[in-house]
């Protein structure tokens, strides 16, 4: 469980011990109170994140505690804990807004877990909060920056399907902006108000990527020491993208198929089906066709995914993009640093459409991320850009310097980037803007022996 605040009211000193214990070993923040008042009291000198309150208390009762939260702290989980015979107060309790009860004498393991879903209920409220702010501002359709063909029709594509309930695959190579255009489906669908989840699935072993996507029970593999839910139930009401698609085994993609026919999910380690209401928006930088047809995908989960298809194009294919989508991230980073660098220069702008970015428009936003960090200028000058960009001495290229295959750009900046970061590949690969498992193919592609290591 996360770091958090708790409170814990009641007036038997041997409960109050018990809980404190528990939840400290848990790595929460503990506040104890024996009265009702106290506890109120305390809620206006402090914000609590779960408050576990006795419904019966020598002054006030747990309701008026309950109530009291309710006006200063409406994000606070109270859980109350009543002892038999006071069920029905419980049950009112859980009708006037009480997360849970839970009735004594209780169990320890009962308690952690109520606990554990009553912070990630705290956790889904500050993030629903935060993405319809983001709806407000960076995930609105038209701050997906672009004005090239390709990408006219791509706006047009995102705008019908997005109040649909259509599944959709997004297909590109790294760094073109897959997720942002998921984003931006979920934001202006329906489902803006639920929670966007995303899970690179390239990431993470199989065992991982279940538990993280259907969750587990306690004991089903080694290290699940408790109930765990997954993304698919978090995201109910909302929006799951699964990033990297083309990366999952035969046994999840099964798994998946049925979340898309049944709209049930079962976690690792589980027997009862639980239904989940989501969307589900999927991206690859794989030809996931030919994955078909070499048996390494199923067929009928690529059908079920690809509903709607949005190819994004690589940067080089639109260039006419980059003078947009560089004056889109000098604004971005100028506002963040609180430099005053008001424009780029034609010679810098002229260097960002001769390259041939490998890395996308990731590896564009992070180039102007460094020249606006180290330039002293209140313009952006071509010496300001990474030193992969610039052009042979002389200020501009030969008229006769050779035009290379994109393959053998791709294969030389790959190379330089190596050497820049002395064989470390996290390095490399967070130079290029692309991730490890993208590096680790490019340089198969290319015949480069990868050396060194990540540190």
């Amino acid at each position: 469980m996360e770091s958090a605040k708790i409170l814990v009211v009641d007036d038997d000193p041997d409960i109050v011990a018990v809980l404190d214990e528990l939840l400290r070993k848990e790595g929460l923040q503990v506040t104890t109170c024996a009265t009702g008042g106290d506890a109120i009291a305390a809620g206006r000198d402090e914000q609590f994140d779960v408050v576990v309150a006795d419904i019966r208390l020598p002054d006030v009762d747990g309701l008026a505690v309950l109530r009291a939260y309710q006006e200063t702290s409406p994000d606070a989980a109270v859980i109350v804990t009543t002892a038999f015979g006071t069920v029905e107060t419980a049950i009112e309790a859980i009708k006037t807004g009480a997360y849970d009860y839970i009735p004594k004498p209780f169990k320890l393991d009962e308690v952690r877990i109520v606990v554990r879903r009553a912070l990630e209920r705290k956790r889904l409220l500050q993030e629903n909060r935060r993405y319809r702010q983001e709806l407000r501002g960076k995930y609105r359709l038209e701050n997906v920056v672009g004005a090239s063909g390709p990408m006219l029709e791509i706006f047009k594509t995102v705008a019908r399907v997005a109040p649909t309930r259509s599944m959709v695959l997004i297909q590109g190579e790294s760094g073109t902006g897959k997720e942002l255009i998921a984003r931006t489906i979920h934001y202006n669908s329906d489902r803006a108000q639920g929670a966007f989840v995303a899970v690179d699935c390239g990431a993470l072993t199989e065992t991982l990527l279940e538990s993280e996507l259907f969750g587990h029970e306690r004991g089903a593999f080694t290290g699940a020491t408790g109930l765990k839910r997954g993304l698919f139930e978090v995201a109910r009401g909302g929006t799951c993208f699964l990033d990297e698609i083309g990366d999952v085994s035969p046994a999840v993609q099964s798994r998946l198929l049925r979340v898309l026919q049944e709209h049930e999910i079962k976690r690792v380690g589980g027997t009862d089906a639980i239904k989940v209401d989501v969307r589900v928006l999927a991206a690859t930088n794989q030809h996931l066709e030919a994955l078909v047809k070499a048996h390494k995908f199923r067929e009928d989960l690529f059908y079920r995914l690809s509903v709607v298809t949005i190819t994004l194009p690589p940067l080089r294919e639109r260039v006419d993009d980059i003078p947009l989508l560089a004056e889109f991230f000098l604004q971005k980073f100028t506002q963040a640093s609180g430099k005053r660098v008001e424009r780029i220069a034609p010679e810098a702008l002229a260097l960002l459409a001769a390259y041939a970015w490998p890395g996308n428009v990731r590896e564009l936003e992070h180039a102007i991320e460094r020249a606006v960090i180290l330039t002293q200028n209140p313009t952006l000058l071509a010496g300001d850009l990474p030193p992969e960009l610039q052009a042979p001495p002389g200020g501009k290229p030969a008229q006769d310097a050779q035009v290379l295959p994109l393959r053998e750009v791709e294969r030389r900046h790959l190379l330089f980037a190596l050497d820049r970061a002395k064989g470390n590949r996290k390095r490399a690969a967070e130079w290029l803007g692309v991730t490890r498992r993208t590096l680790y193919r490019m340089a198969a592609r290319h015949g480069i022996k990868l050396a060194g290591g990540d540190d």
